[in-house]
């Protein structure tokens, strides 16, 4: 595990860019190489990062997003049902749907979130306790400008020397986007003291505040 991951993810309350590499934090600040198009109006973004309650509360503390929608990626319609995804055979991620004013914050900004707050980017069809495919950490482009962004990003946090494994995350074709089941939705604000939350949800949010103060909002966006 990458020592920046491992500090995120266990060691919240202590955490400070000095207690970390220069080349981590280089990296994971650093603009991507490729130029981004100016944005204009809401776009969307799809993100797997593990268990979907997670990166659902992550993206919904992010200044700038406006939406952030659990579900499930990359299988059909019959099979994106909880009780056969968590199955791990119908080939779905759990998967959130994320609106965003890139005015505020830009489509790099949040892969660079994904990576150092979300996921272990090395991890293969796992995050924390959880395995299977299903938990898979992926990036699904909507568009060539987010592809060229997502490649450049991989490219440039695979040459940065910061693991001794590859880096996992996958970009997917889009496919349609099943919504999960309502109490899926917003699953972390409902449930603060559940010990899955607070184990392993809390923390990520709180390292978001901790690594991206200028994109934490306390104020956790719903819908």
């Amino acid at each position: 595990m990458n020592n920046l991951y491992a500090a995120i993810l266990f060691g919240v309350g202590t955490l400070s860019l000095a207690a970390t590499s220069a080349s981590a934090a280089e990296i994971f600040d650093a603009p991507v190489a490729t130029r981004q198009a100016d944005e204009q109006g809401l776009q969307v973004a799809i993100f797997a990062g593990g268990c979907f309650w997670g990166v659902e509360a992550v993206f919904s503390h992010t200044r700038g997003v406006t939406s952030a929608v659990s579900g499930y990626h990359g299988g059909t319609a019959a099979n994106a049902i909880y009780s056969r995804v968590s199955r791990g055979f119908t080939r779905h991620a759990e998967a959130v749907r994320i609106a965003y004013d890139p005015s505020v914050v830009r489509y790099d900004q949040l892969l660079q979130i994904l990576f150092s707050v979300v996921a272990d980017p090395t991890l293969v069809n796992r995050q924390g306790p959880d395995r299977g495919s299903h938990y898979r950490a992926a990036i699904v482009p909507m568009n060539a400008e987010q592809r060229a962004v997502a490649q450049s990003y991989i490219r440039q946090v695979g040459r940065s020397g910061e693991w001794s494994d590859p880096i996992a995350v996958r970009i997917e074709s889009h496919r349609r986007f099943y919504e999960a089941e309502r109490y899926h939705q917003d699953f972390a604000l409902r449930n603060p003291d559940n010990g899955y939350i607070r184990r392993w949800d809390a923390p990520k949010v709180a390292a978001l505040r901790a690594r991206f103060p200028g994109l934490y909002r306390a104020r956790y966006r719903t819908g």
